[in-house]
Order: C-alpha cells, then sequence, then structure tokens
C-alpha cells in the first residue's frame, strides 16, 4: 500500500482507487509485443488516466518504457522531482517564458511552430544547453501543430536551430477508433507526405516518427512507424466501442467503497434530494460514501448500478457530493460490506463503459474525472 493513502491516524477512506500493477504489465506487454519493433510510449497524461501519475511513471521505468509521454509542463516537472529519468515527451502547447523550465528538467518540448521553434532555440543559446524537441504536425485535427501543406517550412527552421535536437516528429489522429478509417488513412497519407520531405531534400529524418494513438495500435498497423503512443489502451480499457480488439488488454483499475448506513424506506418517502425517486413498497436502502465530489458523475443518477455480494442494485435518488443510496430491495448488507462502483466479483462486473453510457460521456472522462481525494492503492 502506498504511505499516500493513508491518513494521518492511519484509517484508509471506505472509498478508494486500486490499480493492479500486474495488469498494467500485461497490457504493456501485450501493446509492444503487438507493435514491434516500434517503440512504445506509455502516455501519463490526467493523472495517468485517473490512476496515478507518479506511481504509474515508476511502475513504467521498471517494464524499460523507453519513453513517457504528458500533456502539461508541470506533469513533467511532478515526475522529474519524483526522480524519473525516462526521456519525457510533454505534447501540450506552450508559452515562450515556459522554455527555460523545460531546459531545465530535461524535458522533450513539442515545436508546433517556427515561432515556438525559435523561442525554444534562442532558451536554449541562452542556458547553453541542447534542447530536445519533437515536431508538431496538424494533419487534420487542427488543434496544435503547423499544417501538413506548411511543414517544410518548420522543418527548414529547425535544420537552422543550432541549439535544437529534432528527436522526433509527430501528428494525431482524430478518427483512428472510428469503424471507418477513411478520415484516419488520410491523415496518416498527408503525414507520410510530410517524412517525405526530408528524403526529397536528402536528409535523414528524425528517429522518432510517430502517430499511432491506442485506436490506431489497434486499427492502423501502417501507422506504428518508429513509436506508438499508448494511452488509454495501456490501461486496460477500449478507446471506443467501433474499435478493433485486436491487442487483448484487461482493466487494471477497479474503485470501491463500502455500506456506512442502513435503513429501511418506507413507501412514497422520497430518497435523496429533488425528491425525484420513491419506492411503492417498502425497500432497504445503504448509503456509501462516494459522490460526484470524487467524480462519480451526478449524471449518472437514477441510471447507475453498484455490485454488493455479487449481486448488481440501482442507485437511487440523485447523486449527492459525498453520498449515494442504493436500494437494495428486502437484500442484506451491513456496515463496512464492500460496494464495488467500477469492477467485478464474481460474474457481475461494472466497466468503464458502463459508467460512461449512464453518465453519457465517454471512458476517457469516467477515468479521468475520479479526483484526488480519492486514494490510490497499488497492488501486483
Amino acid at each position: 500500500m502506498n504511505e499516500a493513502t493513508i491518513s494521518s491516524n492511519g484509517v484508509v477512506r471506505p472509498t478508494a482507487v486500486t490499480v493492479d500493477l500486474s495488469r498494467l504489465t500485461d497490457n504493456y506487454r501485450a501493446i509492444q509485443t503487438a507493435v514491434a519493433p516500434a517503440q512504445v510510449m506509455a502516455v501519463l497524461k490526467a493523472n495517468a488516466y485517473g490512476h496515478g501519475l507518479v506511481e504509474v511513471a515508476r511502475h513504467m521505468v521498471t517494464l524499460d518504457a523507453p519513453y513517457l509521454g504528458v500533456a502539461f509542463l508541470e506533469e513533467g516537472i511532478l515526475l522529474r522531482e519524483a526522480g524519473v529519468q525516462t526521456p519525457i515527451l510533454v505534447m501540450g502547447g506552450l508559452i515562450g517564458n515556459q522554455v527555460p523550465l523545460f531546459l531545465r528538467h530535461d524535458l522533450t518540448i513539442t515545436a508546433s511552430s517556427v515561432e515556438k521553434l525559435s523561442q525554444i532555440n534562442e532558451a536554449a543559446k541562452e542556458m547553453g544547453v541542447l534542447a530536445k524537441v519533437h515536431l508538431k504536425v496538424d494533419t487534420g485535427m487542427e488543434r496544435i501543430g503547423v499544417h501538413y501543406y506548411n511543414a517544410a517550412a518548420l522543418i527548414e527552421a529547425a535544420l537552422a536551430c543550432e541549439y535544437c535536437q529534432v528527436e522526433g516528429i509527430y501528428s494525431h489522429f482524430a478518427n483512428a477508433d472510428a469503424a471507418d478509417l477513411s478520415s484516419a488513412q488520410v491523415q496518416l497519407a498527408r503525414f507520410r507526405e510530410v517524412l517525405a520531405v526530408y528524403e526529397r531534400r536528402g536528409l535523414a529524418r528524425p528517429s522518432l516518427c510517430h502517430i499511432a494513438n491506442s485506436g490506431a495500435i489497434l486499427q492502423l498497423p501502417e501507422a506504428r512507424l518508429d513509436m506508438v503512443r499508448a494511452g488509454i489502451l495501456l490501461y486496460g480499457v477500449y478507446p471506443s466501442a467501433e474499435a478493433a480488439r485486436t491487442v487483448a488488454v484487461r482493466p487494471s483499475l477497479s474503485w470501491t467503497s463500502r455500506v456506512v448506513y442502513f435503513k429501511v424506506v418506507q413507501p412514497d418517502h422520497p430518497v435523496s434530494y429533488g425528491s425525484d425517486w420513491q419506492s411503492d413498497h417498502m425497500v432497504r436502502v445503504v448509503t456509501v460514501p462516494v459522490g460526484y465530489g470524487d467524480g462519480y458523475f451526478r449524471r449518472m443518477s437514477g441510471q447507475a448500478e453498484v455490485i454488493i455480494h455479487g449481486k448488481r442494485y440501482p442507485v437511487v435518488g440523485r447523486v449527492c457530493m459525498d453520498q449515494i443510496m442504493v436500494n437494495i430491495e428486502w437484500d442484506s448488507a451491513y456496515n463496512g460490506d464492500e460496494v464495488i462502483l467500477l469492477g467485478e466479483s464474481g460474474a457481475a462486473a461494472i466497466c468503464c463503459e458502463d459508467l460512461a453510457e449512464w453518465a453519457g460521456t465517454i471512458p476517457y472522462e469516467v477515468l479521468t474525472n475520479i479526483n484526488t481525494r480519492v486514494p490510490r492503492l497499488y497492488v501486483r
């Protein structure tokens, strides 16, 4: 158990996330085998998709992951301060005054325009260091990155940057997890056109050319190139219902709580805020200490189910900030009994996709929405 999950009096909160590191290992190895000889970058943004940034990073180091990916400078700094020395690519945008911090912490910088590349080069020159850079090309996402039809200018500018080591060049798919891959194939063709600039000009292209995300790992083997970026797939969740399951992975995260109160509710006595649920007969209702303040979406009110003693039961009434109520009809449950919010017990299971459907969202948001007041426990 990680000490960070224990309160000052040594009592663990009843509501907690458990991360199975052995499943993370299995998932990483399965992806690695599927994409070889391409390398696998472990993407750890958004608190490692809710799994815990530092602990997952440290585990990836034990697996010899060659590269880690984060979204923001702050995530990279946190990993460096935690002693993680593996190369880290910060994939988000940057502003000029952040560049010295990137360089001070040996973080690989995304250069998404000629102007930003120039800012990186100038800062590196002033500090007397060499900046590690990956050029970012927009092939159809319209987020950050130079447009593919202007990419030659960025490549030319990079050649003139004496203090930049252009280690990689990359792009990002918008629809690689869809059943219709025509959009992704157009993007891949555009990226290949950009890479052809190096060949036409007699230049060695960067050693790490990458575009494949989780969807492309599963569905576009031709997009693997030098490295793939494993995000949600690494954590055992498929990126969409449409994506082919060509790599076998299993969820590495479970979310549990415990019964803290039991009561008998009379007929026609409403439960929770808004008084919009009541039973027409006597029922037993238990209270569980989790709510939207933890990331258990209020939008799941009237939709969600939990597992108690291997059986699914409905969450009734509105999800509160810190508590939910569960109708167990006339079954038995006692204070301290385990309640599975996300996970499995015997034949009963609640998966990330279930919560996403109840909340009207996607599995990515379910995982990243579990906030930091929920302790993370790590098991092997």
